[in-house]
């Protein structure tokens, strides 16, 4: 009788335990799902710059698919004015948070001698699955300075590999050593608030729960500027690079 009520006792500690652990989880899932979505954009100010054309004749598989070449993406000014891929991410304010990494891999392709994306987020520990979709040699070589480093030949087309990284790093580079002018930029963070403008120059932080944070925004070129915004009553956040 006395083993019956400690193994009952014992189970009710479990059942306990797993409930509160359910209870965290759910109330942090409502607190990312319900929170404010803080809008913002990068604004370019000055003479857009020419993109340089980048030819690929060095490696006929890829000039195949882009017979006219491609354009630099180190520098892109959209028709409204704004900035694409700028790296937006909250810097401070959620110290001590924690937020679980998405199982659903980050994809990272090689197409055309081309990274796409150019730059891109990802959360520490989430899968990053590099693909080689060209019928050539590439080599993908990330230069990390707080993760561990690593260069990854990559001969055969359809081929995929998938690393993570451990540690949060603002930006990541990586590089081709077959093609030199081949480059992208990885913003590692330890939680879901970060977005690259697009082809509007605006962007979205989706979820942040009510506090004051400082927003840091990144472009390769331009450096980076940071932000005080309080949520939910900071509206647009802008953030202007001169050229």
């Amino acid at each position: 009788m006395k083993q019956t009520k400690f193994y009952f006792s014992a189970l009710m500690v479990v059942l306990g335990l797993i409930g509160v652990t359910m209870l965290f989880s759910v109330n942090s899932a409502k607190a990312v799902e319900g929170g404010t979505v803080l809008t913002g954009k990068a604004v370019f100010e000055g003479t857009p710059p020419a993109r340089e054309k980048i030819r690929l004749d060095a490696d006929p598989v890829c000039s195949m698919k882009f017979p006219e070449g491609l354009e630099s993406e180190e520098i892109i000014v959209n028709p409204n004015g704004t900035l694409k891929n700028v790296f937006v991410y909250v810097k401070q304010g959620l110290e001590g948070q924690k937020f679980e990494a998405p199982k659903e891999p980050v994809v990272f392709d090689q197409n055309g001698c081309h990274y796409t994306p150019h730059v891109f987020g990802i959360q520490v520990n989430q899968p990053l699955e590099i693909r080689n979709s060209d019928e050539t040699l590439h080599n993908v070589h990330a230069l990390p300075k707080a993760n561990q480093e690593f260069n990854l030949g990559m001969p055969l087309k359809g081929m995929k590999l998938t690393k993570t990284f451990n540690s949060p790093e603002t930006m990541v580079k990586f590089k081709c050593e077959v093609h030199p002018w081949m480059a992208a930029y990885a913003g590692v963070i330890d939680h879901p608030f970060f977005a690259v403008t697009g082809d509007d120059g605006t962007f979205q932080l989706q979820g942040l729960p009510p506090g004051e944070y400082v927003v840091e925004a990144w472009h390769e070129k331009y450096g980076a500027q940071t932000a005080t915004v309080k949520v939910p009553d900071t509206g647009e956040v802008s953030f202007t690079f001169k050229g």
